[in-house]
């Protein structure tokens, strides 16, 4: 309902309406349409982190391409839970624009553990990987607006980018050397 209503202009009526619950139910469990609207973009990114960090067993190679597969598939599948975590929400919203950033953090650690075994990298290289996420966040966003690209395609660019970064960041920070050409990092 956010997605097609402006935040204001929704009720919690509307919302318990939709729900088929008494609006008594949605106060109980979240207080107020504030509670509520921020619950859905917690539970939202609670999945998006849960799938980047799923299958270690798998090779690093099979696990990129299904971390950016499930990214992808998410994205297409809650496109308006997606655009509120990706752009921060109605307007300039504080709470949002943290839960947004503590995904980041967290897909950023996981990238870090697959590529390097650590969570704790030097500065370049998790500048160098925060931008690959900003990159595959405008792609994914401009891909599901008008997708054009066969997903197959889309997860190939990604993974290419991915490989590219950790080339570069292999260059400019011997500590960190890019996983061998034929594996990758998820």
């Amino acid at each position: 309902m956010f997605a097609d209503t402006s935040y204001d202009a929704l009720s919690m009526d509307d919302i318990a309406r939709h729900a088929g619950v008494a609006k008594g139910l949605i106060y109980y469990y979240f207080t107020n349409k504030r509670g509520y609207y921020l619950a859905i973009v917690e539970e939202s990114v609670a999945e998006l982190v849960a799938r980047a960090g799923s299958h270690p067993e798998l090779p690093r190679a099979q696990r990129v391409q299904r971390t950016v597969d499930g990214y992808l598939l998410y994205a297409r599948h809650h496109q308006a839970a997606y655009r509120t975590i990706v752009t921060g929400g109605v307007g300039f919203d504080v709470q949002v624009q943290s839960i947004r950033d503590t995904v980041r953090a967290q897909l950023l650690a996981t990238l870090a553990e697959g590529a390097y075994g650590r969570t704790d990298i030097p500065a370049t290289a998790r500048l160098a990987l925060l931008g690959w996420m900003t990159a595959v966040e405008g792609i994914t966003l401009d891909w599901i607006g008008d997708p054009l690209l066969p997903q197959e395609e889309v997860r190939e660019l990604l993974v290419r980018l991915l490989r590219a970064t950790l080339e570069t960041i292999g260059e400019l920070v011997p500590q960190c050397p890019a996983p061998p050409p034929d594996d990758t990092v998820a």
